[in-house]
């Protein structure tokens, strides 16, 4: 399927997890993507694995320079820009008090302001194509709270808010702006201990899908949402959470899942 054919998109934070992810299946779906990540060595080499379609470019996403580097970059190679995905973010896991300054500025700056900057100068160029899309990545953790991810829930809630008064905001311009929402994904961000997939599978018996999920589910769900099969749709929250916000389960009663060996 060519959803995506004749598209131009930025994934931030593509060199790698979810963003590798995306990347790959735009590129499967006939876009050409510039990669952007501060990881340049394998940013670089997931470029050159794809091909002519892509590119990447070091980009720091707390930057407007390097946001406007960026863009006229895209718009000098692939000749246009209508896709925006800003998948770049950073985590922390820390007890609230024991988050440092840098850290909450960190957070703060990389998930939540980036964003910010990166639909402000990317609407122009979008403009200029005839219209497009911007997805933003929230998280599971932007629907519902969680311990040691505080500040970081803080900024993906925030986002979450964004996406929907941008929504409101940009429709009329014809330009979607959609947030997806992942929760429980095999990443390199989320598993600091590098445990293998199979262990870390076993933290996941408690919800519905009782195993984590990879950077390809979230890639296809940017895909649709980049396409024209999500036309209508505009503030749309979509979880790929294995069933994480689900709700809950009363473990021992007739339909919880009994856990793993």
């Amino acid at each position: 399927m060519n959803r995506l054919e004749g598209k131009v998109a930025i994934v931030t934070g593509g060199a790698r997890g979810i963003g590798e992810g995306i990347v790959r299946r735009f590129i499967a779906e006939g876009a050409r993507v510039m990669i952007t990540d501060i990881l340049d060595a394998p940013g670089q080499a997931l470029a050159d694995e794809l091909g002519a379609n892509a590119a990447f470019h070091h980009h720091d996403v707390t930057s407007r320079s390097e946001w406007s580097a960026v863009i006229a970059a895209t718009e000098a190679r692939f000749g246009k820009l209508d896709t925006l995905v800003n998948n770049a973010g950073v985590l922390f896991f820390r007890g609230f008090e024991d988050y440092s300054e840098s850290e909450i500025a960190t957070l703060i700056n990389v998930n939540l302001n980036g964003v910010i900057i990166g639909c402000q100068l990317a609407i122009p160029a979008i403009e200029r194509a005839g219209g497009g899309a911007i997805v933003n990545m929230s998280s599971a953790d932007g629907i519902s709270g969680a311990n040691a991810v505080s500040v970081y829930c803080a900024t993906k809630f925030a986002v979450r808010g964004l996406t929907k008064a941008l929504a409101l905001e940009l429709g009329p311009r014809g330009i979607r702006v959609n947030s997806i929402h992942p929760g429980g994904i095999y990443t390199p961000l989320a598993n600091p201990m590098n445990v293998d997939k199979a262990t870390y599978d076993k933290g996941y018996w408690i919800y519905p899908a009782q195993y984590a999920g990879e950077p390809k589910d979230i890639g296809a769900a940017a895909a649709y949402l980049a396409s024209e099969d999500a036309r209508y749709c505009m503030g749309t929250e979509l979880s790929v959470d294995g069933g994480l916000n689900a709700g809950h389960y009363y473990m021992g009663l007739p339909g919880s899942p009994k856990p793993t060996a």
